[in-house]
């Protein structure tokens, strides 16, 4: 993501004006999660359904402001690889609904997805020929090694369902990898243009084999309040990476995971198992490790970028 220079406020020095508005998108994105699976579990609204009128809810919301703003020209020289972010992108959010939808436990969902940077790197040795350290390479193995114990396949509460936001995972970090060869030629402008206004309408298209089913009137307030707090959710992050440095602001983004935990057991009643606890210490332990590697060799790249995850 492009780093913005603004003006900080005079009342709150740009590095915490940069903190706040990243656990803000946290907060925001608990919201989503937690309104997402009372649409799909308790009012009956199929996840691809939700996924798609998420999405359109938050064009809608953003959609003014973007025009007023000017929208940016969506002139790509790579128009199929484009389409392809945007796919993934999509099948990525279908993945991550339907795990809320099949009552994956929202903390665990959220822990899950935060392996996507360890794929990130995988991917970016295998597929795009880039040279992964030995101490990068122990990272990603911790990482995964903490998504497999909160998993735990073998125990008898194991279902498939929870498969899903792993599958979400690695969709979004596809997305990332994606993005890291577009911005080679494209601006990052035009990269956020077709996200923007693609990802619903292929989130529709994915829904109509299985049947658009209308809300209740309950089940429209809960996905236009996921939908509008989406987009303040993608704009409080937008603020967070354009008031202070990426490598500061992103260990904030850690805290999303016990705000999720505490949703989750405040409305569904989930507490987290002491396996939780354990794989996501590795996770964060792992992710905040790869974020110093990448903070001391900027000259390296980055394979960065915000999905569009609802975590």
């Amino acid at each position: 993501m492009s780093q913005t220079t603004l003006t900080a406020s005079p009342a709150l020095p740009a590095p915490v004006a940069g903190a706040a508005f990243m656990v803000a998108a946290g907060v925001a994105f608990a919201g989503v999660n937690t309104l997402e699976q009372i649409a799909t579990t308790r009012l009956g609204i199929p996840a691809p359904t939700a996924a798609f009128l998420q999405y359109a809810v938050a064009l809608l919301a953003v959609l003014p402001w973007a025009v007023r703003r000017g929208l940016p020209s969506l002139s790509t020289r790579r128009p199929w690889l484009q389409a392809l972010r945007v796919l993934l992108a999509a099948l990525g959010v279908q993945a991550w609904v339907a795990g809320l939808a099949h009552g994956v436990p929202i903390g665990q969902a959220v822990a899950l997805v935060m392996t996507s940077p360890f794929v990130v790197t995988l991917g970016a040795a295998l597929l795009l020929g880039e040279r992964v350290s030995i101490e990068r390479w122990l990272a990603v193995t911790i990482g995964f090694a903490g998504g497999l114990i909160i998993l735990d396949p073998f125990a008898e509460t194991f279902t498939a369902a929870s498969l899903y936001p792993l599958a979400a995972s690695v969709l979004w970090a596809g997305v990332s990898l994606v993005q890291k060869r577009l911005l080679v030629e494209d601006s990052p402008e035009a990269v956020a243009a077709w996200l923007l206004l693609l990802l619903a309408p292929v989130n529709l298209v994915l829904a109509l084999p299985s049947g658009l089913v209308l809300p209740t009137a309950d089940g429209w307030i809960a996905i236009i309040a996921v939908g509008v707090l989406t987009a303040a959710a993608q704009a409080f992050l937008a603020l967070a990476y354009s008031r202070a440095d990426a490598a500061y602001v992103q260990p904030f983004d850690h805290v999303k995971l016990p705000l999720n935990i505490i949703a989750g057991w405040l409305v569904f009643g989930w507490l987290p198992t002491a396996q939780l606890w354990i794989g996501a210490a590795l996770i964060i332990g792992a992710s905040l490790f790869l974020l110093w590697r990448e903070s001391r060799a900027p000259e390296a790249g980055r394979a960065t970028g915000q999905s569009p995850s609802s975590s």
